[in-house]
């Protein structure tokens, strides 16, 4: 989950990476560091702390920023607590090579014990820098040049990486390779100059042009000359493909809001509307989706549908079981992916597996993936990222067409994968004839209206920033929902835990007699989603029964309610819409009740303590 970027060309090195690093800072944040190469010597600063951090440390000697190259990291730390020692990059022996790192070398120590006993000494608690000592004893030993010491090291080691390598000896390159954590070249115009970075956010100003390493790759980067990949178990040439980037700078700047967070959770409206363009045409009664059109009859004839994913995803999920089973009668089991992957589950040629993951590069669920086809189930992935891993290893798939996404807490990820997962629900439901024509067509016409009902939500921030105010010092809280919308209480809780630290647990409504309910006195708030479709009357009776043992009621409603508005201490209301999908208005407010309880308590909104964006390690 860490960052790394690098840079070898005509510029100074040291904007270009410390401002990639600044861009990546959303994959890990506890530690940073920059080294630089001048044509003399390589030039290290590090420390514990953010990349604001490294910053100071650079600008008290103007010569550390100097070199055309340079590699750089910010870290989630794995191996060795957060501190300046441990910080990459990491240095050989020698003092010759040094890496950049993002992954987990599982069988570190083993090899470390080894290098040892040839008279190696460490001096961080890392992995990373047993990989490096590695690689300069491989270079040592066969005698070959860097790329051939690369490869070799990296078949002795067991677990998952994405690292850029480079050797003052040869200060002409850049030796970057991958396998289970990303990894994205940038080529600049008559490759005069490179970039590399976890992902293509530290680059777009520079150029479109991109390549992506696939698991098991290595590239060498000389200026000048076209990057040459190749396999590492087989040494085999792969054609290096280069990729235009979608995304623009613009996409990745804060544009006047305070927090990454705030801002995407106001581009839900065009998020929503992104991601059912061109594929939803309301009015005349059609949804065109390649990857679902291409492979209909397995989603027909599946005996189930299984969806893996993690975190806020498995939320999503939890939505597309409703979905699926309700329009389209078919069995849906919904798996941590981190479980499903560990747990021999029973897999068929006739299941139908859908992958969900933001970043595209979630390593459980990348594995649960594989897993899923080595027992010949059809994988179909749904992800934002253009080129990501998953995007990759999936027979077919969805984009969400989201955006980048950089607070580390996912917002217009959640809503539109929930999108992307009712377009499929409604397409299935059609093409089986469970739904009805009518109620087809009726649901088109409902979504089609989704983005304005979310821009007319957006507007009760005030409201929803005044019952913040009554609940920031809260110690713990409760979310209740029932049907579509028990899944979003569970997201909601999340919300709150990542960036406020409120202990919080979302609960089917039904399920707080079975213990839950013991909690509950003047002093716990609890919010509860009671629109006025479902199971609004058993709702209603949960709320009687909070409000019976002095509970504080936040409560998500209807516009219009009445009954709950006699009975709740506070009430939000949404515009009226399908029971389907109602999660994707619901879910709003929670999103800004937990942003601005995080605000009130002077937490870091974008980068919570001790999480990262994208789970690139087990």
């Amino acid at each position: 989950m860490c960052g790394i970027t690098g840079y070898i060309g005509f510029r100074d090195a040291y904007p270009i990476v410390i401002n990639g690093l600044k861009r990546l800072e959303y994959r890990g944040y506890d530690s940073s560091g920059v080294m630089l190469y001048d044509g003399d010597k390589m030039r290290m600063s590090k420390t514990k702390g953010k990349v604001s951090d490294l910053e100071l440390i650079t600008n008290k000697e103007e010569e550390r920023k100097l070199g055309k190259i340079g590699i750089g990291h910010t870290r989630w730390a794995t191996h060795g607590v957060p501190n300046d020692v441990n910080s990459h990059p990491h240095f050989s022996q020698s003092g010759d090579l040094v890496i950049v790192h993002n992954g987990i070398i599982e069988n570190y120590d083993t090899i470390k014990q080894e290098l040892i006993n040839r008279g190696y000494k460490f001096h961080s608690d890392t992995d990373t820098e047993v990989l490096i000592n590695l690689i300069e004893e491989v270079k040592k030993n066969e005698k070959c040049k860097l790329g051939k010491a690369v490869q070799i090291a990296l078949t002795n080691v067991i677990g998952a990486y994405a690292i850029a390598v480079f050797d003052k000896t040869k200060p002409n390159e850049i030796v970057v390779a991958r396998l289970g954590s990303p990894i994205a070249i940038g080529v600049g115009k008559d490759n005069k100059e490179f970039f590399v970075a976890s992902d293509a956010s530290p680059f777009i100003e520079y150029t479109k042009d991109a390549i992506y390493l696939e698991d098991g790759e290595l590239a060498i980067i000389k200026i000048g000359k076209e990057v040459r990949v190749r396999q590492i178990k087989s040494d085999k040439i792969v054609d290096a493909t280069i990729q235009e980037l979608q995304m623009s700078l613009e996409q990745i700047e804060k544009g006047g809001y305070d927090h990454f967070m705030l801002k995407e959770i106001h581009e839900q409206p065009k998020a929503i509307t992104d991601t059912y363009r061109g594929r939803m045409l309301a009015d005349e009664g059609i949804i065109r989706m390649s990857g679902v059109d291409d492979n209909l009859q397995k989603f027909l004839n599946a005996d189930r549908i299984i969806i893996i994913a993690c975190g806020t995803s498995w939320h999503a999920g939890l939505v597309g079981e409703y979905l699926f089973e309700d329009m389209a009668r078919i069995p849906v089991e919904v798996e941590y992916a981190s479980e499903f992957r560990y747990r021999n589950p029973i897999i068929t040629s006739k299941d139908v597996v859908i992958a969900i993951s933001q970043s595209g590069e979630t390593a459980d669920t990348l594995a649960a993936i594989k897993l899923a086809k080595s027992k010949g189930a059809f994988v179909f992935g749904v992800c934002n990222v253009v080129g990501s891993s998953i995007a990759r290893e999936t027979h077919a798939g969805a984009y969400t067409h989201a955006g980048p996404e950089i607070g580390v807490a996912s917002t217009k990820a959640f809503t539109t994968q929930i999108t992307v997962l009712s377009l499929i629900a409604l397409k299935l439901g059609e093409a089986k004839g469970t739904l009805s024509k009518n109620a087809f067509h009726t649901y088109l016409q409902r979504m089609q209206l989704i983005p304005g009902k979310v821009e007319q939500l957006l507007k009760i921030d005030k409201k929803v920033q005044e019952i913040a105010k009554v609940y920031k010092d809260a110690t713990n809280c409760l979310y209740l929902g029932r049907g579509f919308n028990f899944p979003v209480a569970l997201e909601g809780a999340l919300k709150l835990k990542e960036i406020s630290y409120i202990h919080a647990e979302g609960y089917p409504a039904a399920e707080m007699k079975h213990g839950p309910i013991a909690l509950i006195d003047e002093n716990m708030p609890i919010f509860v989603i009671a629109t006025n479709k479902g199971h609004y009357e058993k709702v209603v009776s949960n709320i009687q029964e909070i409000k019976a043992r002095s509970g504080k009621i936040i409560a998500i409603v209807t516009e219009g309610d009445t009954e709950v508005k006699k009975i709740a201490d506070h009430v939000i209301e949404i515009p009226e819409t399908e029971e389907a999908l109602t999660p994707l208005l619901t879910t709003i407010p929670l999103q800004l009740l937990s942003y601005h309880i995080a605000v009130m308590l002077e937490k870091n909104v974008d980068q919570p303590r001790n999480l990262a964006k994208a789970v690139t390690v087990e």
